[in-house]
């Protein structure tokens, strides 16, 4: 996925224009986005503060992390099944 040039920052405060009045068309157009990117950015960022924008972006990162740990680990365990059952030793 292509990273977005805006920050978590720079989102939540255009949704604050948002909620201030401002029409998204106006917003898009200075941030050089259409309407449609504001609502998406509405969908994902509404009703978060910065930081907790922020915390929810280290939680998926660190999600991610583990469950390619896990995959890895489950991939070390059925090599070992393989290897136990191979040489005839019972589990």
């Amino acid at each position: 996925m292509k990273a977005s040039k805006y920050s978590e920052v720079q989102k939540i405060a255009a949704l604050k224009q948002l909620d201030a009045g401002r029409k998204s068309e106006e917003i898009g157009g200075e941030l050089g986005v259409s309407k449609h990117t504001i609502y998406a950015w509405k969908q994902k960022y509404g009703g978060m503060s910065v930081s907790e924008a922020q915390e929810v972006n280290q939680l998926r990162d660190e999600n991610a992390r583990l469950k390619k740990l896990v995959a890895e680990l489950a991939l070390d365990k059925d090599g070992l099944q393989h290897v136990i059952r191979k040489n005839g030793y019972s589990l």
